[in-house]
């Protein structure tokens, strides 16, 4: 609940801080406000994209130094059915 609340939830507040500015200040300066919440909750959610897909790419490469290791100890991949090459 932590992240999505992070996620989704800070640009959300940002936005309607923004809206908030343009309420109060009908004005130059609240049109001001408003643009550059609007700028700030836009620009979080494809860095929560990009900060996404770089984990992702973490996961994948220890994932792979497992099989690495395991291969090493037993000979085969894991998702290898046991049997050895020529073997029937």
């Amino acid at each position: 609940m932590p992240l999505f609340t992070v996620r989704y939830g800070l640009p959300l507040l940002i936005l309607l801080m923004g809206v908030a500015f343009l309420v109060i200040e009908p004005n130059s300066t609240g049109l001001d406000g408003f643009f550059a919440a609007i700028g700030a909750a836009l620009s979080l959610l494809p860095l929560n994209v990009l900060f996404r897909a770089g984990v992702k790419g973490d996961r994948e490469r220890d994932d792979e130094e497992a099989a690495r290791a395991y291969f090493d100890r037993h000979g085969r991949w894991p998702d290898e059915d046991g049997r050895r090459p020529g073997a029937r």
